[in-house]
């Protein structure tokens, strides 16, 4: 459903749909030893799945867009997970986080699209809603250093049945 979005805007890189994730919590660059901490301390998250909505679209970047995504109906069930890994990490010793937690699916990559060419290519999609689903586990991803993410690579998955 997300792929039949793709196109129609100037200097968009549309993600691939392998790549379409939600990130609960964004780590950064860690060292060996805390990677494999991180993935213990995560395999004891006992949770039910979780529904997603995927309902309307949005872009980040104030007054110049650097991202096109879709927007996660954000529930009780979402939250708290996130919230749970949060404070998982925060006890590992990392930093917390400072951005207020937005869940999304990023659909492309912005490099040179004016605000106007983002904001008509939203509005002629503003209505969009994907039937729902639900998500029976999450990941552990890591990536290589490349300009916009990916290409993503599973760790660890992790199911969701409490």
């Amino acid at each position: 459903m997300l792929t039949m979005l793709q196109g129609g805007l100037r200097g968009a890189r549309w993600i691939d749909p392998e790549n379409y994730h939600i990130t609960l919590r964004y780590i950064g660059d860690i060292d060996e030893q805390l990677a494999y901490e991180v993935a213990s301390e995560l395999s004891r998250v006992r949770r039910d799945p979780v529904e997603i909505r995927l309902t309307g679209l949005g872009s980040f970047g104030n007054g110049k867009p650097h991202a096109i995504w879709a927007r996660v109906e954000p529930t009780p069930e979402l939250y708290e997970m996130q919230a749970e890994q949060e404070r998982i990490l925060q006890r590992l010793g990392l930093p917390a986080e400072r951005r207020k937690y937005k869940p999304h699916v990023t659909l492309a990559r912005l490099r040179g699209t004016s605000s106007t060419d983002a904001a008509n290519w939203l509005s002629l999609r503003g209505d969009f809603k994907a039937p729902p689903f639900l998500a029976d586990r999450f990941v552990l991803f890591s990536s290589k250093s490349m300009i916009g993410g990916g290409p993503y690579v599973v760790e660890e998955a992790y199911p969701l049945a409490a």
